[in-house]
């Protein structure tokens, strides 16, 4: 009994496995599609013979787009073992959206028709429902929120306020008695030391503005900028000669003061102020008539902060005398 039962189990074992073997597709012909058969050098259509080893199995795959609705497939043919597609009848594509559509199957020509049918993701619903906050959690948030915005801002102006204050000093006052006497006195005025042997001879009105007008002159063998104030301007002219005489404001980044006259009668006054004379004129004026680069622009810029940053700062101990901290507008 126990051979006879042991030789029944065997038997048992042997058509089972076999039962296996014979239950699975087996996959020996497919069908062949190539859309670059021209490129490829190959058939267009037909049915493909699947070949490879025994202990391998053998697949049907189909590749294809969805151009706007319309179907266009690309290759259809074997495909060689695939874990993915092991069991699998029907060549059903599961990935959401691809670029390029993709399925695999088992079983002779199963690739002749295909589909598409992604996988619905399933959203658990969270289990700590959210507690509704109280009312007046609300009303606080509303109230403390502008209050401090409010506060923040008042802050910030303050802190910005003294920080100004600390860094640029009170705008310096001109005195009225630097070329008081030289006006009011109606006699014929003393040529300015640095230009009293020197002819100075006017070419051209360069600008007008609200002050007066600025010249192209020559004086011997270069060219300067005369600015013209009228009498009634006295006190522009005035300020901005007493910020020129001012100790250590010879800056290269700063405007090149020469000298200040007054010519003309007490009838018919002009007050001139003399300096270098650059032959693009003001930058307001460049910049409106020019496209600059970018090194142009970083090079102006670069100027234009070292000028100002020499204009504000307080430097004592220059040879001729101690330069105030000068504010500017």
């Amino acid at each position: 009994m126990g051979a006879a039962a042991k030789l029944a189990f065997a038997v048992f074992l042997i058509s089972c496995s076999s039962g296996a073997i014979l239950g699975r597709s087996e996959t020996q012909e497919c069908i062949f599609y190539n859309a670059n058969w021209e490129r490829d050098k190959t058939n267009r259509t037909g049915v493909e013979s699947c070949y490879g080893d025994k202990d391998k199995r053998r697949h049907c795959f189909a590749t294809w787009k969805n151009i706007s609705g319309s179907i266009e497939i690309v290759k259809q043919g074997c495909w060689l073992d695939d874990i993915n597609c092991y069991d699998r009848t029907d060549c059903i594509e599961k990935k959401d959206s691809p670029e390029v559509y993709f399925c695999c199957c088992e079983g002779n020509m199963c690739n002749e028709r295909f589909s598409y049918f992604p996988e619905m993701e399933v959203t658990q619903p969270t289990s700590n429902p959210v507690t509704p906050k109280p009312p007046y959690y609300n009303i606080l948030l509303y109230s403390l929120v502008p209050l401090m915005l409010i506060a923040g801002i008042v802050i910030c102006a303050f802190w910005v306020y003294r920080h100004h204050k600390m860094a640029y000093p009170p705008v310096l006052v001109p005195t009225q008695h630097a070329f008081h006497i030289m006006i009011e006195d109606p006699g014929p005025p003393p040529p300015s030391p640095l230009l009293g042997l020197k002819p100075l001879q006017l070419l051209e009105v360069k600008a007008r503005g609200r002050f007066g007008c600025v010249w192209k002159a020559q004086l011997l063998n270069e060219y300067v900028a005369v600015k013209i104030f009228p009498i009634q301007d006295k006190q522009s002219w005035q300020n901005e000669y007493e910020v020129y005489s001012l100790p250590g404001m010879k800056h290269e980044n700063i405007l090149q003061f020469i000298g200040a006259e007054k010519r003309g009668t007490s009838v018919d006054v002009d007050l001139w102020l003399i300096t270098a004379f650059h032959e693009k004129g003001s930058l307001s004026d460049f910049l409106k008539a020019n496209v600059v680069s970018w090194n142009e622009l970083c090079h102006i810029a670069e100027t234009m902060a070292r000028g100002l940053a020499y204009l504000h700062e307080d430097i004592p101990g220059l040879k001729d005398g101690h330069k105030p901290a000068i504010s500017h507008r």
